[in-house]
C-alpha cells in the first residue's frame, strides 16, 4: 500500500460546494486501471483523476478519468479540476501560462493565465440526431414535440444526444426521474435564458440511468462548437446547469479565433493524504 497526495475540488461555481466535485489523486503513477476504477467507485462522485507522468513528451501530466462506472477518454470539470490539483501542488506547466494535459482524446490545451482556468475545447463532430432517437428521447422525458426547436449529435470523446428547448424555463420543467431506459445514453438539454437573466442559457446533462450531473464542461465544450457551427456563439457566453438540482454552476464560454475556450472557478475544498 502506498500513501498519495489528494485532493478534492468544486468546480464551475463561483460559490465552493455549489459547483461540481472532482477527487484527485495527485501521485497516481504504479495504479492500474482497476485499482483506479474500484476508488473512483469508493468516492463516488462524478469523476474522479488520477493524475500520471505524461508519455507524450510534450504534455505536463497525463490524467486517466473514471466514473464509478467506466473510464473517460475526456471530461470538462476533471480537465479544470485536475489541472488545478496540479497547479496547487507545486506543478509548473513547461510553457508559462499553459497546461498541456494528455488524456484519452490527446492533448488538451488550458490557459491559466486569467483569473479562471479555460480549457481549448477539443474538436467535435455534428451530425443529425437521427428521428428515432429523437423520438425515444421525448417520450421517456415526456417532451411535446412542439417544444423541441433543434435536435443534433454531439461527439468530443462522449457523445451527447442534444435537444433545444424552447425556453429554460422548458428545460428547468423535465422531469429527470423518468430518465430510465437503455442504451446508456448522456442527453443534453439547452434553452435560452430571457433577457436580463445574467446567463445566456440553461443547460442539464440527463444519463440514462437516472443521473443528473450538476455541471459538465464536456457538454458545454461540445455545445459551443454547434453554436459557433450555426453562426450563434459571437461573442462570449456565460451557460447556468445545475439548477434543478440546487447547484449555481456557471460555465464561461469564449471564442478566441479558431479556438474556443471553456473556463470556470475551481476551489480546492479537501487537501491531504490517501492511502491505495
Amino acid at each position: 500500500m502506498s500513501t498519495r497526495r489528494f485532493i478534492q475540488c468544486d468546480v464551475f461555481s463561483p460559490t465552493p460546494t455549489k459547483g461540481n466535485g472532482l477527487a484527485v489523486i495527485v501521485d497516481a503513477d504504479g495504479l492500474d486501471a482497476a485499482q483506479m476504477q474500484g476508488f473512483a467507485a469508493w468516492t463516488n462522485l462524478a469523476e474522479t483523476t488520477f493524475l500520471l507522468s505524461p508519455e507524450d513528451p510534450t504534455a505536463d501530466y497525463r490524467v486517466r478519468i473514471f466514473t464509478p462506472y467506466q473510464e473517460l477518454p475526456f471530461a470538462g470539470h476533471p480537465t479544470l479540476g485536475s489541472c488545478r490539483a496540479w497547479l496547487h501542488t507545486g506543478g509548473r506547466p513547461k510553457e508559462p501560462g499553459l497546461v498541456r494535459q494528455e488524456c484519452g482524446v490527446g492533448i488538451v490545451e488550458i490557459d491559466t493565465n486569467g483569473d479562471l482556468l479555460a480549457f481549448s475545447a477539443p474538436p467535435t463532430t455534428i451530425s443529425p440526431l437521427p428521428g428515432d432517437r429523437l423520438e425515444a428521447i421525448r417520450d421517456n422525458l415526456g417532451i411535446a414535440a412542439h417544444d423541441v426547436t433543434r435536435a443534433v449529435r454531439l461527439d468530443n470523446g462522449p457523445v451527447w444526444q442534444v435537444l433545444e428547448l424552447g425556453s429554460a424555463e422548458a428545460v428547468l420543467a423535465v422531469d429527470s426521474g423518468r430518465a430510465h431506459w437503455e442504451p446508456l445514453e448522456f442527453v443534453g438539454l439547452l434553452g435560452a435564458q430571457p433577457p436580463g437573466s445574467g446567463t445566456s442559457h440553461e443547460v442539464r446533462m440527463l444519463a440514462s440511468n437516472g443521473v443528473e450531473d450538476p455541471i459538465t464542461g464536456s457538454l458545454n465544450a461540445a455545445l459551443a462548437f454547434w453554436l459557433r457551427d450555426q453562426g450563434r456563439l459571437e461573442e462570449a457566453l456565460v451557460i447556468s446547469q445545475g439548477t434543478a438540482i440546487g447547484r449555481e454552476g456557471r460555465v464561461h464560454i469564449r471564442p478566441e479565433g479558431d479556438h474556443i475556450l471553456i473556463g470556470g472557478d475551481t476551489h480546492i475544498l479537501i487537501e491531504g493524504t490517501v492511502t491505495t
